[in-house]
This record gives structure tokens, sequence and C-alpha cells, in this order.
């Protein structure tokens, strides 16, 4: 590879990717055949997530760089495709892999909500900003910020609710390895499996910066995929003799509707707004929407392509990496909650499953046989939904090689994720405040060293605030949107497309509509207030999006409007080629 990621490295990259493949399936395959020749469970778990974080690490090492371009946007080389692979990985963190189908299993078709919002995000990414922040050559949001509302004001407004938003992410993420390395170490304590998640997440990202990152998440993305798809492909051929469970999600959903009626579940899987009445469900679906387009670690990922079509083209692979995972999903809920509702509802709790006892063991399962019956009903059995799909392997009673490929996939997603949000805070801190604000001379590898100390300090704030197991990871997760969407958007939007949004109106929307959020989040989770009308705290952008769209249009109507030095620059922004707009670099249409 060369030192800068140039032509040789990229002009090869669907062979490299290929032979890592190949390599990673045979690896697969090897750790089946120590499985059938009485390898030990526990050592087995062991190879599965030491070899994917160590291959993460080499990647990361390899990958290193002391060139400003590479550390900050990998040198806005990366071909669409593998930006799109990126960028799915970056997306499906541990709430998309582990917490997403666990709550499409616990809230039915409710669960939705997430699919929905979060598929539909990526239109309004395409649609409204991706491209134009490309074509504005910026290296952070921050930094867009600053230089369209000429200021280092909105900047610094920008790195807080950037930091809020990407610490919030990031706890949740680092918790999700957390609970993947606990449930298959269980020789580790959830608190110490947390900080050892977090060695695997530094090492991506410290050396190499974006550039490690891109190349660490391609290869993570065939990892999480792959692990996705096998337990519930193999489900779906051992349930309905189809090994298309997207095609076979209708057959699942019968099969479970008929069990409720047998078992007497009064809750049905398929019955819409049991658990978010209509308002909820689809404000939700906004918020994430808006949310996906607000999230400065994704947007930051189509600042490194080469040009502004390239950018445009990886958001369209990006969708579609993303539908396979998010088509999929669904199913994954459907079938995990089939192989229950078949082995375990309405059995002798005398006679359970030794899954069970596992997971009672650490805390994921709770049993209460109410009645003193001893038959085990639906409403006495709790499972922890972020435990689900590392589970169902285990509770189909598939090769115990299924469960630790699952684990991989499960860690590549919460390590991509983690990687790209720690950057994020990273990059904003020592680029928009150290280089920008307070030394402008600084050299490159002060830049550099700055961003380092910075991504561990944040990194290991975050895994002392997960191991507090503060929410759900898909709560966490679902309140970094809305942050960032209250804070962001509208700033960002109105950025791009409104060429009479001013400095003052943007900072006044921005501030105002993070502090809504923030002040309705904080105080319905934690400080006993009441919802306001019946909105739960996880759609709390609902307040706060409309305040700052409204601010930001009145106060910038009420004073003047910007120079025709900034309005000519917003024109341009919308015009596919030409050069980067704050660092000169070239892009072409």
């Amino acid at each position: 590879m060369k030192s800068q990621g140039g032509g040789e490295f990229i002009d090869n990259l669907g062979k490299i990717y290929m032979i890592y493949t190949g390599g990673f399936l045979a690896f697969v395959v090897l750790i089946a055949i120590l499985e059938q020749l009485g390898v030990p469970n526990q050592i087995l778990g062991f190879l599965f997530i030491f070899m994917t974080v160590g291959l993460y690490a080499a990647i990361g090492i390899i990958s290193r760089t002391t060139h400003v371009s590479e550390y900050y946007v990998a040198g806005r080389k990366v071909p669409p495709v593998f930006n799109g692979m990126a960028t799915g990985a970056d997306w499906m963190s541990g709430a998309s892999f582990v917490g997403m189908a666990g709550s499409l299993y616990i809230l039915g078709y409710d669960g939705l909500a997430f699919v929905l919002g979060w598929t539909g995000g990526y239109v309004l990414v395409a649609v409204l900003l991706a491209p134009y922040l490309r074509k504005f050559g910026a290296y952070t949001v921050p930094d867009f910020l600053g230089s369209r509302y000429g200021g280092n004001t909105a900047r610094i407004v920008g790195i807080v609710v950037l930091i809020s938003c990407s610490f919030t992410y990031v706890t949740a993420q680092v918790y999700a390895t957390g609970i993947i390395a606990s449930r298959f170490l269980p020789f580790l304590s959830f608190e110490v499996a947390v900080f050892i998640g977090l060695l695997g997440i530094l090492v991506c990202s410290m050396l190499g910066g974006m550039r490690a990152v891109t190349w660490t998440q391609v290869a993570q993305y065939i990892i999480l995929i792959v692990a996705y798809l096998v337990p519930v492909v193999w489900l779906s051929t051992k349930i309905t003799g189809v090994p298309i469970p997207q095609l076979m999600y209708g057959d699942i959903l019968s099969k479970i509707t008929t069990l409720e009626l047998e078992l007497g579940i009064d809750k049905a899987h398929v019955e819409p707004y049991t658990n978010y009445d209509r308002m909820n469900f689809f404000l939700l679906i906004m918020c994430l929407m808006v949310g996906t387009a607000s999230l400065p670690h994704v947007l930051m990922r189509f600042f490194t392509t080469p040009s502004v079509r390239d950018a445009r083209k990886s958001v369209g692979w990006s969708l579609l990496f993303i539908f396979i995972l998010y088509f999929t999903a669904p199913a994954y809920a459907a079938f995990a909650k089939y192989e229950i509702y078949s082995s375990v509802i309405n059995s002798m709790i005398v006679d359970l499953p030794a899954w069970v006892e596992s997971l009672k063991g650490v805390g994921l399962l709770t049993i209460t046989d109410v009645n003193g019956d001893g038959i085990l009903q639906y409403a006495e059995f709790k499972i922890n939904r972020d435990v689900v799909v590392l589970a169902t392997p285990e509770i189909a009673g598939l090769p115990y090689v299924v469960s630790g490929l699952v684990a991989a996939g499960g860690l590549a997603a919460a390590l991509s994720t983690a990687d790209g949000l720690l950057l994020a805070i990273a990059n904003a801190l020592s680029h928009d405040i150290y280089y920008t604000m307070v030394n402008p001379k600084a050299e490159t590898g002060a830049r550099l060293a700055v961003a380092r100390v910075i991504l561990i300090v944040v990194a290991l704030g975050a895994a002392s605030a997960a191991a507090t197991k503060p929410s759900t990871i898909l709560s966490m997760v679902a309140w970094a949107f809305s942050l960032a969407a209250s804070g962001l958007f509208p700033a960002l939007v109105l950025g791009v497309w409104w060429k009479r949004t001013n400095a003052k109106g943007a900072i006044a929307g921005m501030i105002s509509g993070f502090a809504v959020c923030a002040f309705y989040l904080v105080g319905t989770r934690y400080g006993g207030m009441d919802l306001w009308f019946g909105v739960k705290n996880i759609s709390a952008g609902t307040f706060g999006i409309p305040v700052a769209f409204i601010v930001t249009v009145v106060v910038s109507l009420m004073t003047e409007a910007p120079s025709k030095e900034i309005q000519d620059m917003v024109d341009r922004v919308r015009v596919p080629k030409g050069k980067g707009m704050i660092h000169e670099d070239p892009v072409t249409f």
C-alpha cells in the first residue's frame, strides 16, 4: 500500500477485498472443523473475536498516515462503491445489527418505524446535502458551518452539538461491544469487556484517521453482512425449506399468528400501534429520517469521494448495502420469535433448554412463574432485546460456529460506527478548535498528535459512560438522532438551499433547537417531567426541529442579509463542478 493511499492500492481494491473475503470464509470453515473436533466453545469464541479485532488493528496500522488530507478525508480518493460499503458499516451500528431485530422482536409491527426512518433518511442525504457538502470541500461539518456563516461562533455551536450527539451515539456502540464481548468471553465482566472493546476501536482509527477507518469499515461491512445473513438463511431453510428469508417473511408471520392463537398471546406480532400510537410511530420515523441527514460521522463519509458525482453515487451504493440488512431484519426478528414460541413458551420450567439458563446467568433473561403452575407463559418470559440477535443461533440449536460468526458481525458493526463517531469528535476538536481557532500555524505533526490524544480521551469517556448501562442501545441511538436533527439539520439545509440564511439566524436556530430537544429529552428521562402531548422522549426532535427552523428563518429575516460574497458562494455550491471551496481540492462533474 502506498503511503498516501495511492493508485496501486485504489486500482486493486476489488482484488484485495475478494482475497480478504475468501480468507475470512476459510477462517469460518476452520472454526467449524475445530468445533467438530471438540474444541471448547469458549476457545472458539475467543478466536472469533480476537482474530477479527486483530485484523482491523492490522488494517489500521498499515493505513497509518502523517498527511492531513489523508487523516481527515482519506485523501478524497475513495471510489463510490467502496465508500458505499464503508458508509454502510459506519451507519449499521450495534443498534442496527444487535438492537434492530431485537426491537422488532419486542415491538412487532411498531419496530418498523426504525427501519423506515433510518432508510428514508438517506434519501434526504442524497437529495439535500451530500453532493453540496462535498462540493464545499470541508474537512468536517463544523468546518462547513464556520465558513458558510462567516465566523467561529457558528463553528463552536456546531461542535457542541456534534460532540453531544456523537458522544451519546458512541456510548451506545461501546455498550454493544461490552455486551458482545462479555457474552462470548464469559470470564470477562461487562465493565471490563467495555474497555477491551475500546482497544479495538482505538487501534482502527488512531494512527490512520479517516484513511484507516475507511478501509477497515469496508472489511467490517463484509463480515457483518455475512454474519447477519447466515443464521436467518439457515433458519429459513430449516423451517420453510426456502433459503430466502426475505421472501418467506409472510409465511413465518402466518405461523407466528397461528402460534399466538394456540398459546393465548393477546399482543399480536403483526398488530400495529400496540407499543407506539399512530402519532408516535410517524414522529419517530420523522426524527430518525432527519437525524440520519444530520449525523456528522455519516456526512463526513461523503467528503472522501473524488468528485460531486461520486458523492451522489456513493449515497446510492450506501442505500443498497444498508438495504440488504434492513430488508432482512424483520425476517430475522420473526424467525427468532417463532423459535422461542416453539421451544420454550408453554413448556415446563424445569425442562427448559440450556440456553435459557445461560442467558439467565448473565442477567439477559428473566423468568417469573407468576401463577406457580410450573409452566412458562409468554408474559413470564422476558428477554433483553439487545441479545436476541446474538442468542438466536443458540436458541435455534445451530452450530456454535454460527454464534461466533454473529458475535464477530455484531462487533464489526459496533466498532465501525464507533470509529467513525470518535473520528468525527476528534477531528472537530483538533481541526476546528485547535488548528482553526487556537493555533493556525500548527505543523501537521502537532495537529495529528492533538487529534490522537483527543481520540483517546473521548473514547475513555464513552467507555466509562457505557459501563454504567444508561439505557438500551436503540434508545441511546434515537436520542443522538434527535439531538443532531434539532441542532444541525436546519443550519445545514438552509445553508445550502436558502441564500438569505445568515449567521445570526443559523446560530440562534442551532442553539434554540438543540436546547429544546435536550431539555425535553433529559427532563422526561431523568427529571420526572411529563410528556408533552404524549410524545415519547426518543422522538424529542419533534419539538427541537421545528423550533430550529422557525427561529433560523425569523432571525435571518429580521437581521441583515449575508454578504454578496457568501451568497455567491452558496450559488457556486450547487454547481457540480469546479474546485472545492474551502480546501482547494479539484472537484469535477
